[in-house]
């Protein structure tokens, strides 16, 4: 397989794999949605903040999900003077729905309790103390991320295709997904900001670092997703979103200075969950 087609099949389906992924950090009032409701007219978002921690989604997304995704618009502001590898060929991507299961659970963190030492010869010890002891408890709703890159990378690539996907077991926001002939796809979200609308939409915008190694180079780029997620009245769907994913070069890229702050591809999708 060459370089340029793998690197095709790895755009496709790592446009949306960014939902799956990732504190939150407030953006301003109203900044997320207006930057939805002006595509394809984008600019490199400037008010996210560094990826901390885990994205804690609302309650209301919980349990195992039958995402529909389907792409119903893209762009390339710079063409055809700059294209991304790929863009033509999604073409024939729009309209074209592609489904994978997906999961939001309790995030699992280790408390200490503190349990007071035995006795020293039937009697209390002069000296007493606190032994430390693990408990696990659940907090926050958080995506079960390993679940969910795994199903939307076979969904796009194949289950040969896709031999695994590892979380960082130090930070959830570096994932690598192995491919089969020993390539892979890091993950890496750098940046982050959510939003709550008036009307119930939860939003969130990341930005992440994708790198493809395995081939005879690797293949780097900066990604932008921005989606909005709102709860429907209905249980099919029962809830919708609206996402659009923004491709900048990197700094490596010899058409990065001409690009500046410009996106060079967009793509809109439009995400359906169904209960499972």
């Amino acid at each position: 397989m060459k370089l340029t087609l793998t690197i095709r099949n790895i755009c496709n389906f790592c446009l949306i794999i960014i939902f799956l992924l990732g504190w939150n950090q407030q953006a301003n009032a109203g900044e997320l949605s207006e930057r939805l409701n002006h595509f394809p007219q984008w600019e490199k978002l400037t008010s996210v903040q560094a990826a901390k921690g885990d994205l804690v989604y609302p309650e209301w997304m919980a349990g195992t999900w039958e995402v529909k995704s389907t792409l119903v618009d893209l762009a390339a502001p710079l063409a055809p003077d700059i294209v991304t590898p790929g863009f033509e060929g999604n073409r024939r991507q729009l309209n074209q729905p592609v489904s994978f299961l997906v999961r939001f659970v309790k995030e699992q963190l280790l408390q200490e309790e503190g349990v007071r030492s035995p006795t020293v010869g039937g009697t209390p010890s002069p000296i007493t103390s606190l032994k430390l002891i693990p408990k696990t408890v659940s907090t926050n709703l958080v995506a079960d991320r390993a679940f969910n890159s795994l199903n939307l990378a076979r969904s796009y690539l194949g289950d040969k295709a896709v031999l695994s996907v590892k979380v960082d077991p130090d930070s959830p926001n570096r994932q690598i997904t192995f491919l089969r002939g020993e390539r892979q796809l890091v993950s890496i979200v750098t940046a982050r900001a959510t939003e709550t609308t008036p009307d119930g939409k939860f939003i969130t915008s990341e930005v992440f670092q994708q790198l493809f190694k395995g081939g005879s180079r690797p293949y780097l780029n900066s990604v932008e997703s921005t989606t909005a997620y709102h709860k429907l009245s209905t249980s099919s769907p029962a809830i919708e979103a609206d996402q659009v994913t923004a491709v900048y070069l990197s700094p490596q890229d010899p058409d990065y200075f001409a690009a500046g702050s410009r996106p060079v591809a967009l793509y809109r999708y439009r995400l359906e969950f169904f209960p499972h």
